[in-house]
């Protein structure tokens, strides 16, 4: 029996031999590139004013069908369709047998100038879809405002006739380690799901100590998933409290060993849904298929964490406080760079805030918020007693609230600034009690850090021979002051379901947003399945 692989590179030579018979049908070899056909392609391509550029410039000459390069070439670029769903693409949608189809049937200069441009529109598709992604981010989800680095449409024609074939497309895709390891567990999991799951789901939460059917169940899915050995054990003894633990950690969850509901959940999550989670992180990594910076801070909102990269490696990390679930509290997803922190700050009250929630309070109650100063357009701190408060509305209210520099600042003492349109930074917070939290959504929309002292003393080492001293010396000012970082920092702030790591399982976390549950529903109607492979 041959096999699936052998089936199709046989049917990339019959259409190779179809297309030698195109072009004998049309004339000898020099004829085959001959007025008619460059006539039929310089038709064809009228629609796409990027294949019509290129091809002017090729003097209307095939690239794509005929001998040499170019049957090497249709040859490299079926089998990059036919494997696309390996990277979770839409293989359907490049509509592989329809151009086959098309090409058996051009018997025509015309017809196989239609081919040869229709054939040129799927591989730009393609290669688009596999370099910068499938889906348009902020179509799904507004606060998805990463700016894709889309390349000229054009450049790919003109780079893939300068190149061997087979190295262009295998360089198409993101080259770095995230994707590349993504891709392992895709095709992993595809197995996984092919072997009919990771076994039956545990029924309900169970403790250490428990015994019985639950716990064998509990004990067969862990070994499936790779987190425990091989055991015989109905008891919930110390070597499934151990696999529970781990499996706890690499799940964002309290790692106490305890199988509670929170933890049989994720548990039970089938592979599918895992599988479903992957393609969207290899989607989203298509997204940020950019240089992201030697040395550059990473978000991973549903992580609730901030790290330093340098050179690839994590060199400090902290927990974080993100965005509230509620549609205007949400922390967006953006690109941007550091350029400077401010020691002791001020916080200027943003307007939503001020008229949504402190405006009511300030009605009721002139006194209320206290803390917080009242400037006029003048930048004059007014006196609350000067002020008829219920007189104004949220659009006619004239005045800004601001808290000065102090241990109670809602901005802590420090705040990491990358001036972007959405005014979000990464900020200290006396609210510390909200960092022992598993889920950690409660800000307006800004980063709080846990360690936000340690993360300034990392960022300085690059530029202070003392960092704590320095950065201790302006904080016991007690004055607000704006430090540069002589070295501007990348600050990308991401969302991230699945992740990897050099060593260990997957990384998996809850879709605190909604976001890739969207991103998923748009990848399957766009043509991209689950699929489980036997075998």
């Amino acid at each position: 029996m041959l096999s699936l692989m052998a089936k199709k590179l046989m049917r990339i030579q019959l259409i190779v031999v179809v297309i030698a018979f195109v072009f004998a049908s049309v004339g000898a070899p020099a004829q085959a590139q001959s007025a008619a056909i460059k006539q039929a392609i310089a038709e064809a391509s009228v629609g796409d004013e990027d294949i019509a550029s290129f091809y002017r410039e090729t003097d209307f000459e095939p690239i794509w069908l005929g001998r040499g390069k170019n049957k090497r070439r249709l040859q490299a670029l079926f089998e990059a369709l036919e494997t696309s769903g390996n990277h979770g693409l839409p293989t359907a949608s490049y509509k592989v047998d329809a151009l086959r189809n098309d090409i058996a049937n051009a018997t025509t200069a015309r017809q196989a100038g239609a081919v040869e441009v229709a054939i040129s529109e799927t591989f730009l598709k393609y290669a688009r879809d596999l370099q910068t992604g499938v889906l348009v981010p902020q179509r799904i989800d507004s606060l998805i405002v990463r700016e894709i680095p889309y390349r000229a449409r054009v450049s790919y024609l003109t780079s893939l006739v300068k190149s061997s074939p087979r190295p262009f497309f295998r360089a198409l895709a993101p080259q770095t380690q995230e994707y590349n390891r993504l891709f392992g567990v895709k095709a992993d999991l595809e197995r996984q799901v092919g072997l009919g799951d990771w076994g039956q789901k545990v029924p309900g939460a169970l403790k250490p100590g428990a015994t019985g059917n639950s716990v064998a169940i509990l004990r067969n899915r862990l070994q499936a998933m790779g987190y425990l050995g091989r055991s015989a054990t109905s008891t919930y003894d110390p070597s499934i409290q151990q696999a529970v633990q781990v499996f706890q950690m690499d799940h964002g969850l309290t790692a106490d060993g305890v199988a509670g509901p929170a933890t049989i959940e994720e548990i039970n999550k089938s592979a599918a849904e895992r599988l479903a989670s992957v393609i969207v992180a290899m989607e989203r990594e298509r997204w940020l298929n950019k240089e992201r910076g030697k040395r550059h801070v990473l978000v991973n909102l549903t992580d609730f964490t901030a790290k330093i990269i340098d050179n690839d490696k994590i060199t400090f990390e902290t927990r974080s406080v993100i965005g509230a679930k509620s549609l205007d509290r949400r922390t967006p997803e953006f690109s941007d760079v550091m350029e400077h922190m401010v020691i002791n700050p001020t916080w200027n009250v943003p307007r939503s805030i001020t008229v949504k929630e402190y405006l009511p309070m300030l009605q009721k109650n002139p006194n209320a918020v206290g803390h917080l100063n009242l400037i006029d357009s003048r930048g004059r701190v007014v006196p609350r007693s000067a002020v008829n408060f219920a007189q104004y509305s949220g659009k006619t209210f004239p005045f800004r609230l601001k808290e000065p520099p102090s241990q109670g600042n809602a901005l802590g003492l420090v705040k990491f600034m990358f001036p972007n349109p959405y005014n979000i930074y990464l900020h200290d917070t006396p609210a510390k009690s909200l960092f022992g939290r598993e889920v950690r959504a409660y800000s307006h929309g800004c980063v709080r850090l846990h360690k936000p002292f340690d993360f300034a003393y990392a960022l300085l080492a690059k530029q202070e021979a003392d960092p704590q001293g320095y950065f201790q010396s302006v904080l016991s000012t007690g004055r607000e002051t704006t430090v540069p970082l002589k070295e501007p920092v990348p600050v990308h702030i991401i969302y991230r379901t699945a992740f990897t790591s050099a060593k260990g399982h997957v990384q998996y976390r809850r879709d605190v947003y909604g976001r890739d549950a969207a991103i998923w529903r748009a990848l399957e109607q766009r043509g991209v399945v689950l699929r489980g492979i036997q075998g």
